[in-house]
């Protein structure tokens, strides 16, 4: 069980993040460490999920958390880069119902 973020700052305002690996109760902690932050100091957050394989609900709580961060000054968040099986944990929850989510990496 292991993640990478890795950072990518497109202007002052965004910021994409790379996620790879597993997204569960272990690794969630260190995705909300890199994350809520930046939600805090950036009108758009863009995260690239096309390289996770795995993301349970404790992953899916630091999306909404950051989600709900963003939404409240007036901001963003983005999903790309979703797997099918990734995808289709969105639909169930309900979620793509209100996140932005693109295709693509």
């Amino acid at each position: 069980m292991n993640v990478s973020i890795e950072e990518q700052t497109r202007t002052d305002q965004a910021t994409t993040l790379v996620v790879s690996g597993e997204v569960d109760a272990f690794t969630a902690p260190q995705l909300k460490e890199k994350l809520m932050p930046l939600c805090k100091e950036n009108h758009e957050v863009c995260l690239d999920l096309s390289q996770v394989e795995y993301m349970d609900s404790t992953g899916l709580g630091v999306l909404i958390g950051a989600f709900k961060q963003l939404r409240s000054q007036g901001g963003r968040l983005i999903l790309k880069g979703m797997s099918p099986r990734l995808k289709r944990l969105m639909q169930i929850t309900g979620l793509t119902e209100i996140m932005d989510i693109e295709d693509g990496a």
